[in-house]
């Protein structure tokens, strides 16, 4: 009986190994294939807003028809839920939109090196709303981060200061959205689980970007544009179908992204984002042929390894709680 519970341990901890991995790559898979196809919409189809807007509403058809089919629990939103998601779906949705708006702007490869910049926001906000103060190991980590963005961004061939200032941006709304998540949660008995909370989020957003959008580029999914834009030699049906992968790749990565938080820690999370951030960018590089000198790739190589060396250094602290919580028990 031991021996047969014992094998039973060892195939279900093979088998939950085995789905994350499978989980970790069609995260990266539908990462590589959002950012092509969204790259090759946004050159013939300059319009960011609009662009996510799309993506958004991707998004939210999926998640009704999950709701609508039951293929996951809709939740019951109360006030004070509302009143605590609600900025971070404008944190989210200015975020995907400066992301779009870098991506319009400069290579793929470019935008993924600016972004790598997370990590230093994160410190920056964590210090000035909480008063946390990093360790050593933390703000050595940042060091090559910002290093390596510096070198990378002054040798890039397709810098564009719009693009760059928005990657930033997207940084800065992106991080912030965490803090909020932290000073803006509800109690615990009302979270949601990290699937609902995505998907109102992504709902929100949707809802907010898309008058937005009509306000800011005018109505540019009309069949009227459409079809002058095809009278100047645009290609209608490519475009729509691409734009329409990238919507379902758009929405797709981030929920399994979500179903991985929830079944691995944040830190490890964090270190699985910090390979698809190298893959992304290797990938962007083949696949358009950015050219890139050996300057760039050793900064965008070092702002890299600084990212890495930030998950580990974060990983130092968790470790020693859980062991602590583990000997008082």
């Amino acid at each position: 009986m031991p021996e047969s519970s014992e094998e039973s341990a060892i195939e279900q901890e093979l088998g939950r190994t085995l789905q994350l991995v499978s989980m970790f790559g069609i995260w990266y898979l539908l990462n590589i294939y959002f950012n092509i196809f969204n790259k090759q919409v946004l050159k013939v189809y300059p319009f960011p807003a609009t662009v996510t807007a799309f993506q958004f509403g991707c998004g939210t058809l999926i998640i009704l028809f999950m709701w609508g089919f039951k293929l996951y629990n809709r939740p019951n939103i109360t006030p004070s839920q509302f009143a605590a998601i609600l900025p971070l779906a404008v944190a989210h949705t200015l975020g995907n939109l400066l992301t779009n708006v870098s991506l319009g702007k400069v290579s793929v490869s470019f935008t993924h090196t600016i972004k790598a910049m997370e990590p230093f926001f994160t410190v920056l906000f964590s210090a000035l709303y909480f008063s946390e103060i990093p360790s050593v190991w933390v703000v050595s980590s940042l060091v090559p981060i910002v290093g390596g963005v510096a070198l990378a961004s002054f040798t890039e061939a397709s810098f564009n200061w719009i693009g760059f200032c928005s990657a930033m941006a997207s940084n800065v709304t992106n991080q912030s959205r965490n803090v909020f998540s932290k000073k803006l949660m509800v109690q615990e008995e009302e979270t949601l689980d990290n699937i609902n909370l995505f998907s109102v989020i992504t709902i929100i957003s949707f809802l907010m970007l898309t008058p937005s959008a009509i306000l800011i580029e005018g109505v540019k999914f009309s069949p009227s544009y459409l079809q002058s834009a095809a009278n100047q030699g645009l290609n209608i049906k490519e475009l729509c179908l691409r734009l329409l992968l990238s919507g379902i790749c758009f929405h797709s990565y981030q929920q399994v992204s979500y179903m991985i938080l929830q079944m691995v820690s944040p830190v490890t999370h964090a270190v699985g984002n910090c390979v698809k951030r190298v893959v992304l960018i290797v990938s962007s590089v083949i696949f358009f042929q950015t050219p890139i000198s050996p300057v760039n790739s050793l900064g965008t190589a070092v702002a890299l390894a600084g990212v890495f060396l930030y998950s580990r250094a974060k990983r130092i602290k968790p470790n020693s709680k859980v062991l602590k919580r583990r000997n008082v028990n």
